[in-house]
This record gives C-alpha cells, structure tokens and sequence, in this order.
C-alpha cells in the first residue's frame, strides 16, 4: 500500500497525533504555528482542534502552497523556491487537506530565507536544537513579526523535520 506524504486520509490522521499530545502536554495554548508545505500536518492539526485552538500556518515566501491556495479558493501551483523547499515546497497544497485548513486554519504568514536561517541559528543558540530550515519557520514568524501574539496569548511552535547533514548543521548554524 502507498501512503501519500499529505494529502491522504491516514497521513491527516497520523499528523492530528501531533496535536493531541501538544494538548497533554503543553496545557493551555490559545495558538499553534504549524510550517506548511503540502498540508498534511496544518490539516491533521488544525482537524484535531477544529477551531478549539487558533492554528496559524507558516510558509516561506518562496514557496506559498497554501497562500496561494486560499487566494485562488482552491489547490494551485505555486513556486518551490527557497531554504526550506526540500521540506516544505511541493507544488501545491493536497486536494484532501485544502477544505480542512479552509473550515480551521485561521490565518497563513509568510517568512522570508533571511528570517528563516536566523530562526534556525536562534534555536541552536537558544536550547541547543538542530532544525532544519523547513522546522524554523514558526519561530522565524515571531522573530519577524509575521505573527504578534497579542498579550497574554500562549502560543505553541510546532518545530518538526530532521533534514539536516552534519555538513548543513556546522555551515549554517557554525
């Protein structure tokens, strides 16, 4: 049996676990940045919460598959460009996963690759975490701006891939 990376009811299903265990664990959060790439893993969050918990999407600007999805109010190409398009850059967004993150995922950011590489050296400097550039672009969007928590709003930052060689690890965050 072939299981789709996205856009297939059981990957959905398997990425939503992601969201229940950040609800065990992280107790009260009013919003989840989630990267997005096909949508498989906004979608599974976003129908795990199902409007309970904000869930913003965070894509970098080269390669905008639910951006451009929602301007066009359907799946659509769009470029695949940029750090993170070996994660984060299928042509477009999942047929399947399009009307799901249409009914729960609130708003999509945009980051750019500068603000995406310096997520990622903030998060080895920080807690000592490895992240792929795909990973960083939830903490790229606080960084920048892109998404203002408003006071008191607990917001939770899905970091999630492991694409990363040694050689990328001591280049870009050395």
């Amino acid at each position: 049996m072939s299981v789709h990376a996205f856009d297939q009811r059981e990957t959905l299903l398997g990425q939503g676990t992601l969201a229940l265990e950040l609800a065990g664990q992280a107790g009260e959060t009013d919003t989840v940045l989630v990267p997005v790439g096909g949508g498989g893993l906004v979608g599974g969050i976003a129908a795990y919460f199902a409007g309970t918990v904000r869930v913003i999407g965070v894509e970098p600007v080269g390669a905008p598959t639910l951006t451009r999805a929602r301007a066009e109010g359907r799946p659509a190409d769009a470029p695949a460009e940029g750090v993170a398009a070996d994660a984060l850059a299928p042509r477009r967004v999942g047929e399947l996963v399009f009307p799901i993150t249409q009914a729960y995922v609130e708003d999509v950011v945009l980051v750019d690759d500068a603000s995406i590489l310096a997520a990622q050296r903030a998060l080895w400097q920080a807690a000592r975490i490895a992240a792929e550039p795909a990973a960083a672009v939830g903490i790229a969007a606080l960084l920048t701006g892109a998404y203002k928590p408003a006071p008191g709003e607990q917001v939770a930052v899905v970091i999630s891939g492991a694409n990363m060689a040694p050689s990328q690890l001591e280049s870009q965050l050395g």
